[in-house]
């Protein structure tokens, strides 16, 4: 479900529509085709190719910039919004940080800085109009369409990103990924039980869920639940040890329930992860 033609991705980012048109031929990205063949682009090309862009102005050898621009594309979350990334030049890195962890995708002198919320607003629009075209053609559309679509009107778009992700889960109620990202969009609204729900009905359905064990570690922080968040949170541990914040969150609580060997152990354990993701 992708909806940025190459002519909207022109107008943007004030690129070419050859020069995106070059992009796409690259490799780094992930077109689709429309009905009459025309590219068209998701979100997350849009902020590969904002980035590209960047790089270009910065006058990076344009090697590095392909092998930056496909580190880049493999480390952009997925499955959940993109709109507290910024994407910056720190250090002679190329920075990627999400407001609690920061990673590199490449090393490399450039002059580049810019948040993801900024493009998503320029973004918006479009968006929309990607969300009344699916409207319109609803009845051509899997549950699985509906969860992409979300997934890129997320950041342009929460409110229809909540209208398709609810579209996906009248189809198919046992789509796990559908009610976590219905949860936390709800959740981001303060409506912590009733994504609660949602986290609990992703659980159900896929037990090994640790993004759903996570995110309903906070809802419970949220509804003033501690003892309950730290057992989603235990259980997001035990099915991704490498879960950095959920160790930060287990230390504070454990540190407010006077439990101090395991705040301290948990403590460690973040800090030894971090630093991975920082490299």
């Amino acid at each position: 479900m992708k909806g940025y033609t190459s002519r909207d991705v022109s107008r943007l980012l004030g690129l070419t529509v050859a020069q995106v048109r070059g992009f796409a031929r690259d490799g780094f990205l992930s077109p689709g085709h429309g009905r009459r063949g025309e590219l068209l682009f998701s979100f997350q090309d849009l902020v590969i190719l904002r980035t590209a862009k960047g790089l270009v102005a910065a006058r990076i050898p344009a090697q590095r910039i392909r092998g930056a621009l496909r580190r880049l594309r493999a480390q952009l979350p997925r499955g959940r919004s993109l709109a507290e990334l910024r994407i910056a030049a720190e250090g002679g890195r190329i920075i990627v940080s999400d407001g609690e962890a920061t990673w590199s995708p490449e090393s490399g002198q450039t002059q580049l800085d810019f948040a993801v919320s900024e493009l998503a607003s320029r973004a918006a629009p479009m968006a929309r109009r990607a969300a009344k075209a699916a409207r319109r053609v609803e009845q051509d559309l899997s549950a699985e369409d509906w969860y992409e679509l979300g997934l890129e009107l997320e950041v342009a778009a929460p409110g229809d990103a909540r209208d398709a992700y609810r579209r996906a889960l009248e189809l198919d109620a046992h789509h796990a990924d559908a009610h976590v990202n219905l949860g936390r969009l709800l959740h981001e609204q303060g409506l912590a039980t009733e994504a609660e729900r949602h986290y609990r009905a992703a659980l159900s359905e896929n037990p090994d869920h640790a993004t759903a064990a996570y995110n309903l570690g906070i809802a419970f922080e949220d509804l003033d639940r501690p003892a309950d968040a730290i057992e989603a949170y235990r259980k997001a541990l035990s099915l991704d040890p490498g879960l950095a914040d959920a160790h930060f969150n287990l230390a504070r609580l454990y540190e407010t329930a006077g439990k101090r060997a395991a705040a301290l152990r948990h403590l460690s354990s973040y800090r030894r992860l971090v630093p991975e993701k920082e490299g």
